[in-house]
């Protein structure tokens, strides 16, 4: 599973709002507190790049599997309007499901060039997703 930046943020909040019994101080707590602030930063991160990175990697699925519907047997790529992260995440998924099978029959085509040329888009994609690792003070 991989966690929506609300889901994040919503856990964050339940690990921190009850108060902790007495067998949660000290170093436990100090950990408990480093881990939700980490993934804080990483939310934050998220939440500004997100939107953009979706409405991007979209728009580029959309383009691969359109220059390969004159080769390859493609679904037709349905778009979102709305650019929540939900509606923005529904249609990733659709479009990578279809970027998939085209990857299945490239494969299975051999061909060489588009193959090379969705494996440089997954690097893409992966970049376009990065978040950053804060610099963590050493102890």
């Amino acid at each position: 599973m991989t966690p929506s930046l609300p889901d994040i943020l919503v856990g964050n909040f339940m690990c921190m709002i009850d108060p902790p019994p007495p067998e949660q101080q000290g170093e436990f707590m100090a950990g408990k507190v480093a881990v939700v602030a980490l993934l804080s930063l990483l939310a934050a991160q998220e939440g500004e790049r997100g939107v953009a990175a979706r409405v991007t990697e979209n728009a580029a699925i959309r383009a691969l599997l359109d220059e390969a519907s004159g080769d390859y047997e493609v679904e037709a790529a349905a778009g979102t309007d709305e650019l929540s992260l939900a509606a923005l995440d529904a249609a990733n998924a659709r479009l990578r499901s279809a970027l998939i099978r085209l990857h299945e029959a490239v494969e299975a085509r051999g061909d060489t060039a588009r193959h090379r040329a969705i494996l440089r888009f997954y690097a893409r994609m992966a970049d376009l997703r990065r978040l950053d690792m804060p610099p963590l003070p050493g102890r």
